[in-house]
């Protein structure tokens, strides 16, 4: 997946995610990419830095999305549901830690029973999965998680 920065002809900045440079502009020209503010098909990518990741892939001193909500309310909602996925994860599905990677591919090849599994992936872990047509998703990190 390819993560570019957007940017519509209002000056809307927005993230998109492509399977490939070549799906990027495929969409683009036919009017796929939307602004999500203004809706203009207007799109070009914006300037973007590339990623440096530190040892290890950790960004240990980069700033991360973060969500604080309130007691109630649609946020509150959205960490209740994260919560529930979190516990849903844990119970149907066997964790194998950072084999997740070779587990993924042995799942996928049929050499090992079909079954969900989560773990631990770097970075080009998960990308490699993905360039191989095997499906991967984030799982969200709970503040309790981090202490």
């Amino acid at each position: 997946m390819i993560k570019y920065s957007l940017v519509c002809d209002y000056d809307h900045n927005f993230d998109g995610w492509f399977s490939s440079s070549e799906v990027y502009e495929e969409q683009s020209i036919v009017g796929v990419v939307q602004c999500p503010v203004c809706g203009s098909t207007d799109v070009t990518k914006a300037l973007m830095m590339p990623g440096v990741p530190a040892k290890q892939n950790k960004r240990i001193d980069q700033p991360q999305q973060v969500l604080s909500s309130a007691k109630e309310g649609p946020a509150a909602h959205m960490v209740a549901m994260m919560r529930e996925l979190r516990k849903q994860v844990h119970e149907n599905a066997e964790y194998v830690g950072p084999r997740f990677a070779e587990e993924a591919r042995l799942v996928n090849d049929d050499e090992y029973e079909q079954r969900s599994i989560y773990g631990e992936a770097s970075i080009e872990e998960v990308r490699q999965l993905n360039d191989e047509g095997i499906e991967t998703f984030p799982l969200p990190t709970l503040p309790e998680e981090q202490n």
